[in-house]
């Protein structure tokens, strides 16, 4: 059975929570990827950037739904997700814009557990992490080409 370090794209490039939007946004389409771990000074995975990410900057704001009770405004849904929306789309940084606190495997991860993830939760990048070391990435494109190798 493949496992995560099976197909990993080991030593990755990576960006810092730091970086410029405009350069991140740069990298990601040069080197033809969806999405790029975010590593802070120390090296610790501090999120992930993807491109779905700096789509959201292009949207516009959803106003949170209200309605009124005895003369007082109720939103109907949290004033943090509007925040967070309001900063996703204003961002300037790689942190402002990245997903943090990214979900990830361990090099022996069964590729099924990975694809799981993938769908389940519509991830296109999945950093793999060894004793808190990040030592690859998986994107959709390497679970579709073990489709393509017969792998699996």
């Amino acid at each position: 059975m493949l496992k995560a370090k099976d197909i990993m794209t080991p030593n990755p490039m990576t960006l810092a929570p730091g970086d410029d939007i405009s350069a991140a946004a740069r990298t990601l389409l040069d080197a033809r990827v969806n999405g790029l771990p975010v590593l802070d000074a120390s090296g610790a995975l501090v999120g992930v950037l993807c491109q779905s990410d700096l789509v959201a900057q292009q949207k516009t704001l959803r106003l949170p739904s209200i309605f009124t009770l005895l003369d007082g405004l109720i939103p109907l849904s949290s004033t943090r997700d509007v925040e967070r929306e309001m900063e996703r789309i204003a961002a300037l940084t790689v942190e402002q814009a990245m997903t943090p606190h990214p979900v990830t495997v361990e090099p022996e991860t069964p590729i099924s557990e990975v694809a799981s993830l993938m769908v389940d939760r519509k991830f296109h990048t999945i950093p793999v992490v060894d004793q808190d070391k990040l030592v690859g990435v998986i994107g959709k494109e390497d679970i579709l080409r073990t489709l393509l190798d017969g792998r699996g």
